[in-house]
């Protein structure tokens, strides 16, 4: 017997396991707007947005662009990008 008195209790979470953190922000040129792509550490995208956005300035306030993204390992991810777009993007690493 459930203690829900009269309402069904709420089964728990299928999936408990945290996501793997972010490790890289992208941010760069996408046919004329800013985006702000999130990777895992492989390079895997998990979220894209706005890059003019408050929440991407707070996130690189305290970071400076450390790595190019027309490094060969981003081509796979990046794919979709120009080598111009790909030349003026910023990365920055999160998790440090």
């Amino acid at each position: 017997m459930g203690y829900g008195f009269g309402n069904e209790l709420p089964r728990a979470h299928g999936n408990t396991s945290p996501r793997p953190r972010t490790h890289y922000l992208v941010v760069i040129d996408s046919g004329g707007f800013m985006v702000a792509r999130l990777f895992l550490e492989s390079r895997e995208q998990v979220a894209e947005f706005d890059a003019s956005t408050e929440e991407v300035a707070q996130m690189i306030s305290h970071l400076r662009a450390d790595r190019s993204a027309g490094d060969p390992l981003w081509d796979r991810a990046l794919a979709g990008h120009s080598s111009a777009e790909r030349a003026g993007a910023r990365v920055y690493v999160l998790d440090i």
